[in-house]
């Protein structure tokens, strides 16, 4: 009875409020003589605060029109806006910036849906040792990551090297799928400098990034090291929960204009990884075994900074330089 009551009461408080805020925008519009769409563009800097809050008065609406103005498909945001227009009742010719405004708002939002697919796609695709594109790419990685040390044969003990667990790379990627060596490639290819310190400095922690005194000072003379190419898979986990979650909404309606594309992804990843390492080294773990608590305390770290709307994951290194120009 207790359980029934307490439903009942929290439908009550549903319908109440739903109520109350229709009301309130109602008597809002009438007093200022702008829609909830107007007041936001108006009233937000262009960015994530802007662009979540016009998600989610669309989702919000009662129109079954805005609901799947969210949705549509990304050629048809221009005739979208225009029927928001119509429906809204607001002059384009009298208010031409709300349609620009609208307009980039609807291509990051619609952007980031079809790169949830995108990615998703990716990652449900297993690595095939039989497409030729695939074992390029992952022959690609090995030579970013080490010019210097030819690879003797395909399957080699070469690869725990790089930081995979046996023989042969493939049964590696079954957890994230293409999309695991498709972010490791490009961390190597496009920022090779930085990815073949952080391999090195993986192998051999305690001559990365602290002097002699430093390392006496913190105590990290058992730093632990850890396998580089799992870790990249395991980071491209994390960045992948991020995005179906939500969370890198604030990053990604910072710093992409329009559409956040695979390339703002990756570049990202590249941004985790960098980061992880050098919160890896921080943490000083005891041993290979406190990586889930270190990994869990870094993705607590990086959900902490997102939840701020205006945060942009800001990089340190040529490969995500172009998400702090755009």
């Amino acid at each position: 009875m207790k359980h029934f009551l307490r439903m009942f009461v929290q439908v009550c408080l549903y319908f109440y409020c739903k109520c109350l805020w229709r009301c309130l925008k109602f008597v809002v519009r009438k007093l200022t003589g702008r829609c909830e769409l107007q007041r936001i563009c108006y009233n937000t800097k262009p960015g994530a605060a802007r662009t979540m809050k016009i998600e989610a008065s669309l989702k919000g609406s009662k129109s079954k029109r805005l609901q799947t103005s969210v949705s549509v498909h990304p050629d048809a945001i221009e005739k979208t806006i225009d029927d928001i227009m119509e429906l809204k009742r607001i002059n384009p010719d009298i208010n031409p910036q709300l349609g620009v405004s609208l307009q980039a708002c609807l291509l990051q939002i619609v952007g980031y849906r079809n790169l949830i697919a995108e990615v998703e796609k990716l990652r449900r695709e297993p690595y095939d040792s039989e497409n030729l594109q695939h074992e390029e790419m992952l022959l690609k990685l090995w030579k970013c990551l080490k010019p210097n040390s030819p690879l003797k044969a395909r399957i080699s003990k070469q690869w725990c090297e790089i930081g995979f667990q046996g023989d042969d790379p493939k049964t590696d990627f079954r957890g994230m799928g293409l999309l695991g060596l498709y972010n490791l490639v490009y961390f190597a290819e496009w920022d090779t400098e930085i990815a073949q310190q952080v391999l090195s400095d993986s192998l051999h922690p305690k001559y990365s990034h602290f002097s002699k005194a430093e390392w006496e000072k913190k105590k990290f003379d058992k730093a632990i090291g850890y396998s580089f190419a799992i870790v990249g898979i395991n980071i491209t986990d994390l960045a992948y929960n991020l995005l179906v979650s939500g969370a890198l909404k604030t990053h990604f309606y910072n710093v992409a204009p329009e559409a956040p594309t695979l390339t703002h992804f990756q570049q990202t990843f590249c941004y985790l990884m960098h980061e992880f390492h050098k919160f890896w080294i921080e943490e000083d773990p005891l041993d290979i075994m406190e990586f889930n608590r270190v990994r869990e305390k870094f993705h607590k770290r990086i959900l902490k900074q997102l939840q701020n709307p205006e945060m942009a994951l800001c990089p340190h290194f040529a490969a995500s330089e172009s998400l702090i120009n755009m």
